[in-house]
Order: C-alpha cells, then structure tokens, then sequence
C-alpha cells in the first residue's frame, strides 16, 4: 500500500504511515467512516423510495395536464373537482380529451386473512388511450361490471396466488362488500400509503365508493392536440377557469407532488434530517480521528515547521488522511448498504435500490466531509510557533 501511495503521490505518503501506524485505530477511524456512509445511504435509499412512490402513479398515464382543485398537494388529497371543468375544458383550444380520474382506498381481505390496502384509480374503460404502454390494451376489457386489473406487485400477496390471470384465468377476491373479476394486472408495488394498485371502470369505481359521485371526480386528464406545447395549453386554461381549479402539466404535477411530500409531510422531513444527521456523524468522526492523529504527532510537525515547511504541507497531509480514510471507509460502507438495501425491499416491497448517482454522490460528500475535518483539525498548527510544539 505505502509503494502504491508513494507512487500515486510522487512522495512518502506521510498521511498513510501515519494512520497505518496504529492499526487498531486506523480499523476502529473505517469503522467509524463505514457508518456514516450506511447511515445516510439507508436514509437516502428510503427517500429515494418514497420520492419513485410518489411518482409511479403519474407514470401510468399518457396525459399531458393533470386538472385538480385549488386545494389539492397531492393525487389523494384535497377536495373533489366538478366534472363540469372538463366539458369546460375540451372549449380551450389545443385541449383534445379530457378524463374524469376517480381514486380511492379498498381494504382486500385476503384468504390468509391478511389485509392488504390498494390504491384504486376508476376512469372510463372506452379511453384506454389515456394509459402507457401495455396498460392501454387491456383498460379496454375493464367495460364489464365488476372486473378490475390488480397489481401482481402488492405488497404482502404471493405472485403465485395471482399467477392464473395471466394464463386467461379471471381471480375472483372480495373488496368493500363487492365481488370483483381480476382479469389483467399490472406490477407496481407498494408505498407509503398503500400496499398495490388497482384499476376499474368509473362505473365499478363507483359501486365500491357509494359515497362518492360521478360529478366529483379528483381530478381530470387532459390531453392536448398533436405538435401544440402542453405549456401553452396549460396557460389557456387558467385564463379560461376559475382560480379553484389548479392546473398543471402532468410532469409537473408530479414534480409538485414530490416536492411536497418530501419538503413539508413528516416523512420526508424526517429522512431528510436523517441524512443531515448522517453527514453531522461523519464529520464529527473524522475529525476526531484527524485532530487526535495531530495531536500524537505534535513534535514532527513541529519538526518540518522548523524547517521551514508552511501550512500547505501539513494541510497536504492531513488530507491525504482524509481521502485515504473517505475511499477505505466508503468501499465496506456501500457494500453494507446494498445488502440493507435488499433487505428493505425484500420485507417491505419499497423500491429500495443502489443507484449509481446516489453511490457518486455519497462518495464525493464523504471526501468533502473528510477534507472539512482536516482542514479544521490542522488549525492549531497555523499560527504555532515551533518552539510552543515540542
């Protein structure tokens, strides 16, 4: 290691004899490091899930404006939205379609007698044109009452059980007092709020949620005309409705959706802290480490000071400490993360997953907490005389 550093650097590497001096520190100081990097790799993981929860549901759509009331910060929240606006809508011009979006939570108490909550979105099963990709071929099978499409995904239910659907066999299961005919699926998964998903008709929306009206759906699609910007249309229809009506592109509905959910609703507060906390730790750790290796060695430093060495070497050095403590400490780190990582998904369904970007990020904020601390932990040695040292 000393021969590679030496080459590396094109000097002793100082900083490495130094730390490899005394090994059982230099284990417990990668130790330290290692937890800082599973601490805010577990806190971003869950706030990357939470952040790719949020979203998928917006992905299931191919509309390009999302129409909600003045009141609602996220799909399922805030009041009802008068259908009458999208019949108000389709007069704007650039506006193609407009669909009502019904959404609301059933309670499937499976045979195991677990219960699972999905997240069910009803729309008129005659626009199957409103979905992605595979989605849009089998909305159109959904005409016949009682028949939904359910989620092979949801959290806490064997792909097995649900395995018949895909051979053209419809899965029969009791929710809210309602027979239903699964007869396709989808693969979403789990969130925060809800254990899986599941599609109906607006008709069989309707019959599960009695208390809810056809006037009032959540919120309206809108689809505009081929080579028009959505933008344009979007600024069309806030001249054209009332101020109650809160209108946006779909991208940036869900852009919203996340930046309130992750900003001002407990949860993503409180994973946000939780990284903070993470970076705090390893600050903390490192330059503790840090001034305590200035510290032994107070009499060389003194030493090269007398000869004239200024604050820059001892800086070079002590972050030669810091970046060979960053790159050993990260490497058990992100390797521990991952296998938490799969933990995570595997017992709660979360899409918990190692991302390259989020492992770059880590690592550069790793080596910028530990330059932080060296610079800091080299302080004393910046206006020291010499002779005060020994």
């Amino acid at each position: 290691m000393t021969w590679i550093l030496a080459k590396l650097f094109g000097r002793l590497p100082i900083g490495w004899m130094q730390l490899s001096h005394n090994r059982s520190r230099l284990f417990a100081a990668l130790a330290g490091v290692a937890f800082a990097n599973v601490l805010v790799f577990v806190q971003l993981g869950i706030l990357g899930a939470l952040n790719g929860t949020i979203t998928a549901p917006y992905a299931l759509f191919r509309a390009d404006i999302l129409m909600s009331s003045s009141d609602a910060n996220t799909l399922t929240d805030g009041s009802n939205i008068a259908r009458v606006r999208g019949f108000e809508a389709l007069g704007v011009a650039g506006v193609r379609d407009a669909t009502p979006l019904w959404i609301g939570n059933i309670e499937w108490l499976q045979q195991n007698g677990s219960t699972s909550t999905l997240q069910t979105f009803g729309l008129d099963p005659e626009r199957p044109e409103i979905f992605q990709p595979p989605l849009d071929e089998t909305v159109g099978r959904l005409q016949l009452e009682g028949t939904v499409l359910i989620d092979t995904a949801t959290r806490g239910v064997s792909s097995g059980d649900l395995a018949g659907i895909e051979q053209g066999s419809a899965y029969r299961f009791e929710a809210n007092g309602r027979t239903l005919s699964a007869i396709g699926t989808l693969s979403m998964g789990g969130g925060f709020s809800a254990d899986g998903t599941l599609i109906a008709s607006d008709q069989t929306f309707l019959r599960l949620f009695p208390n809810r009206s056809a006037a009032a759906p959540n919120h309206i699609l809108i689809t505009v005309e081929d080579g028009i910007d959505p933008h344009v249309v979007v600024e069309r229809l806030r001249m054209a409705l009332p101020e109650t009506v809160k209108i946006d592109t779909l991208l940036g509905a869900a852009e919203a959706d996340q930046q309130y959910q992750t900003t001002e609703r407990p949860t993503g507060i409180i994973f946000g802290f939780g990284v903070l906390i993470g970076v705090l730790v390893g600050l903390v750790i490192v330059y503790q480490i840090l001034s305590t290796d200035v510290a032994d060695h107070l009499s060389e430093y003194a030493t090269f000071k007398a000869m004239g060495y200024g604050q820059p070497f001892f800086l070079g050095i002590v972050f030669e400490e810091a970046i060979i403590l960053a790159f050993l400490g990260f490497v058990p780190g992100v390797v521990i993360s991952a296998l938490i990582y799969n933990g995570l998904s595997a017992a709660t369904g979360l899409p918990v997953e190692m991302e390259l970007s989020r492992a770059f990020s880590v690592f550069l904020g790793t080596l910028l907490a530990c330059a932080i601390s060296g610079a800091i932990a080299t302080r004393r040695l910046a206006g020291a005389d010499p002779a005060d040292l020994f």
